[in-house]
């Protein structure tokens, strides 16, 4: 399934020192380009047809860029990139500062053939800002080793567009697919994508995101984070994480995927959605999903899981983001030709909707340790659950042939399951949290945070969450941890 990366693609030598994060100064881009360009030093970049093959741009002015496209459009092929310099903040991780190559306000920038390399702290490769504003970059090469320096960036509504791209990061919370406050639509079609950071998953989710026939490795982290009303679907694809170092103290649990909300501002309350169809994932440590502080739907199909890590398959339990006794996770799990394998834990402040259909296996227990909390297991389409321990669950809806309890025993809601019995149950009304909405897991009306402003322009009046305070900056509190 892995597609051929870039033919003559040399990786640059990984850095792995960590970074210290030094202040933000007012950005002024000082470009230079390579001595067989006719471009002036200090000269707008302007792109041509006739662009010349093997162009470099360098930048390492603390804020700036090396390429900028700002309301145009531009095109550049068979350019190398090197950026140097550091940001902070929101500057950076909102707006775009201090990135590689950068495009805002409606600008259309196509990349190809690239090779983009970063240094710094804050130093995104390829950031695309704004509602309007398309990157399209296929073929090319991106490698990023401070903190805070994702592979491509998305963020205020904007528009990414990835074909085919190799990218390596291992910087601290450096997503090689990332996504911040505003979110926007990012496809990534083929490549492989791979994070060596701490608190670095190969995708951080603020965004709606799609990922076809790519490898998606995480070594440090979580493979893939959710964060509030924002998607991930993933078709065809070869994911591998090994979460085996914390990035804060709020979770003592290592997973694979894992939703949540942190409450930061960063993203909007609300059902979050997460699917997986064909391809497979694999786990190095712990569970294979948790959901934390949110509601989500959870979509998998004929995906091949493995979980290595002697975790949980699903854990929908509360931890340090949220509201204490209101911040668990409320799921609904739906799978169709899936296999499953491992136990589901549902805490007193969580809910579980597991719909197993189209001839789906689960070999494992819900609850084994007695606890009894809201979760409703629906089988149909010749769908099978085997126990592996007892279990405790709130509702049923099965055939009679659809249980095996190999010697356990399932309660539902008090009473003893009798092998063999049909049941009829309903499922748990989920609520999204945090929004006064009363209507189950649909999302909220969109009058929530509003994108953030330009990196020129005033903060407009949000009816949702503020942004956080800078880190330099006066008053308010500070965020909560993230993941990365």
């Amino acid at each position: 399934m892995r597609n051929e990366k870039v033919s003559g693609i040399v990786m640059a030598a990984v850095i792995s020192a960590l970074f210290t994060i030094t202040g933000c100064r007012t950005p002024v881009v000082q470009n230079t380009v390579s001595e067989n360009s006719n471009k002036p030093a200090d000269a707008q970049i302007a792109v041509t047809e006739d662009e010349t093959p093997g162009e470099a741009f360098d930048n390492s002015e603390n804020g700036g860029h090396a390429i900028e496209a700002d309301g145009i459009e531009d095109g550049y092929s068979n350019v190398t990139v090197t950026k140097t310099g550091d940001s902070e903040g929101d500057e950076a991780d909102f707006y775009g500062e201090n990135s590689a190559v950068f495009a805002t306000n409606g600008a259309h920038l196509a990349l190809s053939g690239a090779k983009i390399t970063t240094d710094g702290t804050h130093a995104n490769a390829v950031f695309s800002y704004g509602e309007g504003t398309v990157i399209d970059i296929s073929d090319s090469e991106i490698e990023t080793s401070g903190d805070c320096s994702g592979g491509i960036m998305t963020t205020g509504g904007a528009t990414m567009n990835a074909n085919n791209l190799l990218i390596h990061t291992t910087g601290r919370s450096s997503a090689a697919i990332r996504s911040d406050r505003g979110g926007g639509i990012v496809t990534v079609n083929g490549g492989d994508y791979t994070t060596d950071g701490l608190g670095s998953p190969a995708i951080y989710s603020t965004a709606d995101i799609t990922v076809n026939d790519a490898t998606l490795t995480s070594t440090k982290s979580q493979g893939i984070v959710v964060e509030g009303k924002n998607s991930v679907e993933l078709n065809n694809v070869e994911l591998s994480a090994d979460n085996n170092q914390h990035n804060n103290d709020k979770s003592d649990y290592y997973q694979a995927v894992m939703i949540y909300q942190s409450m930061s501002g960063d993203a909007d309350e609300g059902l979050s959605e997460f699917s997986a169809s064909e391809g497979s994932i694999t786990n190095a440590n712990g569970d294979i999903f948790f959901v934390n502080n949110t509601a989500t739907s959870i979509t998998l199909s004929d995906v091949a899981i493995t979980n290595n890590g002697g975790g949980a398959f699903l854990r929908a339990a509360a931890a340090g983001w949220g509201n204490e006794g209101s911040n668990g996770g409320k799921v609904n799990l739906t799978a169709s030709n899936q296999q499953i394998d491992g136990d589901m834990i549902v805490d007193d402040v969580s809910a579980l909707n597991l719909y197993l259909k189209d001839g789906s296996s689960f070999t494992g227990a819900i609850n084994p340790d007695g606890a009894a909390s809201d979760v409703y297991v629906d089988l149909s389409g010749g769908s099978r659950w085997t126990l592996t321990a007892d279990s405790n669950i709130k509702s049923l809806a099965c055939d009679p042939d659809s249980i095996d309890l190999n010697g356990y025993t399932l309660t539902v809601d008090g009473k003893s399951y009798a092998e063999g019995s049909a049941s009829e149950g309903q499922a748990i009304e989920i609520e999204t949290e945090g929004n006064g909405n009363k209507e189950g897991m649909q999302a909220p009306p969109d009058n929530g945070m509003a994108p953030p402003a330009k990196p020129d322009g005033d903060m407009p009046e949000m009816s949702g969450p503020k942004p956080p305070a800078k880190p330099n900056g006066p008053g308010g509190p500070t965020p909560p941890d993230k993941p990365n």
